[in-house]
């Protein structure tokens, strides 16, 4: 009986390690992030930003977005703990020490005679023919029994002396740490313990895993519907124009799950008079264009009046159910814009290249979400190829502030940002009317933009030139510089209720066919991530190329350097196509600011083969048939290509100025650029 309690008594115990172990790591990991998020402050600190209450957030605010399942799970786990800690505390017993003396309430030196008069006084009280109670009986047994015997028996007294108990050396003494209801197991209780284990350890696992299963099913890696990435994958087409990508966009099964309600349908009519001129409406046949949007489905309908509450920054006409919905699409948005642009880019039959054409229009869609600028602001207006969209994500900026500043021949966005502060400030100040506080704001967010580098090679390995076949390598330094000076940041973005971090796509693409050859996303928000894969990637390339260990040394040196002050490795490869030269661009897309994109132009020159063998998989000529259907489609929809020039649509005119001037050497280019108006240099190489 005392062992079958001693075991359940460590049972506490022993549930409190296994909780520890994995809890308290866990928790010192998350409190580390959380003051080093708190230590560097990469958001935007101007006041409309500060007015906004994104970062500086109320105490009830901070417990709402403390509020999540695993903080609240972390916090109750804690809890429990401390009642474990509580319980074992207050409840558990030391194990007491054998001793005689004190059992019969003797001092140490007693006589005989004491002793016995003392064990006749405890017998009075605990003898089992005195007291009937079970615990005096068997406190009498095992203690004052054995305290009488160890203090008269010799041999009992020689055992006390030399091993502190009566009855000898003690052996070691074992049990279970489990609670006392499963050790006194009888046959009324078998059927509820066996029922209860099966339940445990099989009944919920299997029906957690079930659960699991069968929501992990839907989704991917990233937490988009496989169903979404299906309709986005069937609905891409290599035509697809800028101003067309939100038609495709709002298709994801995620919004279509977004309940639609009977109160919704006022505050939507309400929202649709408000954002009509975004909708590309034909204004001609005004009515029956009305009654063909709203005879959509509901949730398509929903969603897209949304979004473009977002682009127009009308949310105030939103109902408070509205409101919720509108947080969740913007919630949304980030991922599934994400998938998009991967369904834009991912290769495709026959050459295995993906679209240049949608891949800059969702980019260019993931800029005005999150910057609340219409899509309508983007198009070309005068001098500027770029319209005014980037102004307007500046704060106090309007359409109106555009046009006055204009007048000064600030034409474009870069014109502006080329301005040195004091320029900056005096126009602000003196043609748009600015104060003082709100030219200081402009010039904060400006200081944070970021202003992209790209370095970019591509070359056949251990070989001289390029010829048809070749496996040729890519090799990309993507840097960036603010006026800050900070390397990772948050971008201003006031009107979108939520943290967005800065992400970036390179693409190399040839504009005038309209395929993406290589694209990869680039972040700079992970030093540590971006040090272990750049020193892998140099060390793997110079160690293929057979160079010592001390160049090998170096070379991760220099490039680590280069990661620290703010610069990213790209590298990718592709097989070289048929003799000839090609006219390629690289693109270093933001999904988050306008206008801080960099373009450059590479001249690839590709040779006949004239060394033995293929480098690749299949050569020039041995390229995959193309798919049936495939080409006539491309054909029927050539006629749509010109619905909307974005900042980077070139036309044939274009493709041919720079054919003549020779962009860049061959394989090889240097670029720094923001926007669309990047510098072109460079000769091409013989």
């Amino acid at each position: 009986m005392g062992a079958s309690e001693e075991n359940s008594a460590l049972f506490p115990i022993f549930v409190l390690t296994l909780m520890a172990l994995p809890l308290v790591p866990y928790t010192i990991v998350n409190l580390f992030g959380a003051f080093k998020k708190k230590a560097a402050k990469i958001n935007c600190q101007c006041s409309v930003c500060v007015r906004s209450g994104k970062y500086h957030k109320s105490i009830f605010r901070r417990i709402s977005n403390f509020s999540t399942y695993s903080n609240l799970t972390l916090v109750l786990l804690w809890v429990v703990m401390a009642v474990l800690v509580y319980y074992i505390k207050h409840i558990s017993t030391e194990v007491e020490i054998f001793e005689p003396f004190s059992i019969l309430g003797l001092e140490h030196g007693a006589s005989d005679s004491e002793i016995k008069k003392a064990y006749r006084r405890l017998s009075i009280q605990y003898h089992p023919d005195k007291n009937p109670d079970p615990e005096a009986h068997s406190y009498f047994v095992e203690f004052i029994s054995k305290a009488y015997q160890a203090l008269t028996d010799p041999v009992s007294r020689e055992n006390f002396e030399k091993y502190g108990h009566p009855d000898g050396r003690q052996g070691l003494q074992m049990g279970i740490a489990l609670p006392q209801f499963l050790l006194n197991i009888d046959g009324a209780s078998e059927g509820i313990l066996l029922l209860g284990i099966v339940g445990v350890c099989i009944i919920l696992p299997l029906t957690i895993s079930v659960i699991y299963l069968s929501r992990s099913s839907k989704y991917t890696g990233n937490y988009v519907m496989h169903s979404t990435l299906a309709a986005y994958y069937h609905l891409m087409k290599p035509s697809l124009a800028p101003s067309k990508v939100l038609d495709v966009f709002i298709k994801a099964s995620e919004f279509m799950d977004i309940p639609v309600r009977r109160s919704d349908e006022e505050p939507l009519q309400r929202l649709f008079v408000l954002v009509r001129s975004e909708l590309n409406l034909d204004l001609k046949n005004i009515r029956q264009e009305q009654a063909k949007f709203w005879k959509q489905h509901p949730a398509l309908v929903k969603t897209e009046l949304l979004l473009q509450a977002q682009l127009t920054r009308e949310t105030a006409a939103l109902s408070p159910t509205l409101q919720r919905d509108f947080k969740r699409v913007l919630e949304l948005a980030p991922r599934l814009l994400e998938e998009l642009m991967k369904m834009a880019i991912i290769p495709r039959p026959p050459m295995g290249h993906g679209w240049l054409r949608p891949a800059i229009g969702v980019v260019e869609l993931s800029q005005s979400v999150v910057q609340a600028v219409p899509l309508s602001a983007r198009k070309a207006a005068g001098a500027s190829s770029e319209g005014y969209a980037p102004f307007l994500q500046l704060p106090h900026f309007s359409e109106a502030v555009v046009k006055k500043i204009a007048r000064k021949k600030v034409r474009t966005f870069q014109d502006f940002r080329d301005m040195t502060p004091d320029e900056r400030a005096d126009l602000l100040t003196q043609v748009a009317g600015f104060s003082s506080a709100e030219s200081y704001d402009v010039e904060m967010v400006l200081e944070m933009m970021p202003s992209v580098t790209i370095d970019i090679t591509c070359e056949t390995e251990g070989e001289e030139g390029i010829q048809e076949g070749d496996i040729v390598t890519m090799h990309a330094w993507v840097t960036i510089n603010r006026g800050s000076g900070l390397i990772r940041a948050l971008p201003h973005c006031p009107y979108f209720p939520f943290d967005k971090e800065e992400n970036f796509w390179l693409m190399l693409a040839d504009s005038f066919s309209n395929d993406v050859w290589l694209s990869q996303k680039v972040s700079f928000m992970d030093d540590a991530t971006a040090i272990i894969a750049v020193s892998k990637t140099i060390q793997e390339s110079k160690e293929g190329s057979g160079a010592s260990a001390r160049e090998i040394n170096v070379a991760v040196k220099e490039a680590l350097e280069k990661v620290k002050n703010g610069s990213r490795l790209v590298m990718g490869k592709f097989q070289a196509p048929a003799e000839g030269n090609y006219n390629l661009s690289s693109f270093c897309l933001c999904d988050s600011w306008i206008g801080c994109d960099a373009k450059s132009n590479i001249k690839l020159k590709v040779m006949k083969r004239s060394r033995a063998g293929t480098r690749g998989g299949f050569a020039a000529d041995e390229t995959p048939a193309m798919e049936d259907g495939i080409e006539e489609d491309e054909e029927e929809e050539e006629d749509d290509y010109d619905d909307y020039e974005s900042e980077y649509s070139e036309d044939e005119e274009d493709t041919k100025e720079t054919k003549s001037k020779g962009a860049v050497a061959n394989g090889s280019a240097h670029n720094k650029g923001t926007g669309s108006s990047s510098d072109e240099s460079g000769s091409e190489a013989d």
